[in-house]
């Protein structure tokens, strides 16, 4: 059994005790009054960090200029961000990018930080999974299909470290298909891609983004996509829900602040956020690597609904994977 903090009452240390000072309701019209730093809780190069070092010109320009430093903080699926975040001032001047790892880490009883200490102001992208092979081993999912139930047990699907985005999804589609499959935990996407590549496991889920090369030049394929329609770029591929599946979640990319942020300021982060959204510049962005599949916008208040009851789910397929 897994021990984990629940999601709102999650408590840190007394090394992590917070330092956050009190910031008057007035200073969201001074906003911002030092250099912003974009705490990104995933190494560089990946989906989250190319998600801030887009955005910061576009929200230098929206909040009509600003400093603002992006850095890097994978350590321990990005704990270190979310703890630098909970317990700096409440100023709006330490923004979190994150991504689903967040609640399934947390989930797992691998992050300390949970809702109490952390607020979202947003979240901007929700990039859908898939099932990928190597269609010259699987050329359909019903080839796959037919494989795994012919031989229980012998599947193994990779994907990034336990307790991420990869692996929850995978355990979603065992948990709804009933399918007897392995997960194989890789460092990186590129190391589950290169194996699934080299016939040593057969299959990968993973989002759609970071495979685009790869499946532009052929060598990978998404043959099952967790979507409640299939998708325009790939009409020929099912999706779950075809299946009678009740797998649709994506991976979510947002920003975090710390709770005590005063309601003011946390509503000009989440409408500032909101207008880069909106831009043309991102729009098209978005569209480029595919994120446009499904609406990324959430505001703070739905999108911390949705944190709770994807807590509740990954709890519980977490727990059953012991």
């Amino acid at each position: 059994m897994l021990t984990k903090p629940t999601l709102k009452m999650a408590t840190l240390c007394v090394a992590l005790v917070s330092v956050a000072t009190t910031v008057n309701a007035d200073d969201a019209a001074d906003y911002p009054t030092k250099t912003i730093q974009f705490l990104v809780a995933a190494g560089a190069g990946g989906g989250t960090d190319n998600f801030a070092r887009v955005v910061r010109p576009m929200f230098e320009e929206a909040l009509g200029g600003a400093n603002i430093t992006v850095i890097n903080l994978p350590s321990a699926s990005g704990a270190l961000a979310h703890q630098r975040t909970a317990t700096g001032a409440a100023d709006g001047h330490t923004l979190d990018f994150a991504s689903t790892t967040l609640v399934t880490s947390l989930a797992a009883g691998q992050n300390p930080i949970g809702l109490d200490q952390l607020t979202p102001v947003a979240r901007m992208q929700s990039d859908v999974m898939a099932l990928f092979v190597n269609p010259e081993r699987y050329p359909d999912f019903e080839s796959f299909l037919e494989y795994a139930k012919e031989n229980p047990g012998e599947v193994t699907v990779g994907g990034t470290h336990t307790a991420s985005p990869d692996h929850v999804s995978f355990l979603s589609l065992r948990d709804a298909s009933g399918l007897d499959m392995n997960f194989i935990p890789y460092d990186s996407t590129g190391n589950a891609t290169a194996n699934v590549l080299g016939n040593n496991i057969d299959a990968t889920t993973t989002s759609l983004s970071p495979l685009l090369s790869y499946m532009d030049a052929g060598q990978m394929m998404p043959i099952l996509v967790f979507s409640d329609e299939r998708l325009a770029d790939y009409p020929d591929v099912p999706t779950t829900a075809e299946y009678e599946w009740d797998l649709t979640d994506g991976n979510d990319r947002a920003i975090f602040v710390h709770a005590d942020t005063p309601e003011p300021l946390l509503k000009r982060l989440e409408d500032t956020f909101k207008k880069v959204y909106d831009s043309e510049e991102y729009q098209t962005y978005a569209e480029r690597v595919n994120l446009t599949y499904r609406e990324g916008w959430m505001g703070s208040d739905e999108y911390r609904q949705r944190l709770e009851n994807n807590y509740e789910l990954y709890s519980r397929l977490l727990n059953n994977d012991q």
